[in-house]
């Protein structure tokens, strides 16, 4: 069995208060979890209007699915949002 996870963070530049990041990271987080059938979260910088940190998780039992996944997941929350990523980080565990 494989887990892994990332930290993502995005910079919203037009976000202009929490209610609107709120909005931008419920559709985003369920967005991916239903496409992708994972755990997905905001996970940092709750109290910063332009800061966006969302973690996911993977879990399979291959490591080689399980980091196409998770490529595939980043690459889809970067084409479904107009905000920018600014990091990943990725873990295995």
């Amino acid at each position: 069995m494989t887990v892994l996870s990332a930290e993502i963070n995005f910079y919203i530049p037009h976000a202009r208060s929490l209610k609107e990041k709120r909005m931008i990271s419920r559709s985003l987080t369920d967005r991916v979890r239903h496409k992708f059938n994972v755990s997905v979260a905001e996970t940092d910088n709750q109290d910063l209007c332009q800061t966006l940190t969302i973690g996911v998780a993977v879990v399979s039992g291959s490591a080689v699915h399980a980091r196409s996944m998770l490529d595939n997941i980043i690459g889809y929350m970067e084409e479904s949002t107009d905000a920018e990523i600014t990091g990943v980080i990725r873990n295995e565990h």
